[in-house]
């Protein structure tokens, strides 16, 4: 299991689109899954070391921004193995 989490929520899905893809681009990260909140919310996350987590959460950002979708993101150094077992269920 990789070493941090790193999640980014938008609104819309073509801000979502915008930032999944500059995450996959910028690091070398695992898209874990996505999760389509309602009202138009999705948030993204990945795994990865955590360097390269926060590179990716941090491109993911900006180009979220861009796209004027961007709500919040987080990334969890070391998460707890409750955590994990969360991320497990969203693997595709």
């Amino acid at each position: 299991m990789s070493n941090a989490l790193g999640m980014i929520e938008t609104w819309g899905v073509v801000a979502n689109l915008e930032a999944t893809d500059a995450m996959s681009k910028s690091a070398d990260v695992e898209m874990i899954g996505y999760e389509n909140i309602g009202s138009g919310f999705v948030t993204t996350m990945v795994q990865g070391d955590v360097g390269a987590v926060q590179a990716a959460v941090d491109a993911g950002v900006e180009a979220a921004r861009r796209a004027e979708g961007y709500v919040t993101s987080a990334v969890i150094p070391r998460p707890h193995d409750f955590v994990k077992k969360i991320m497990v269920l969203h693997k595709p």
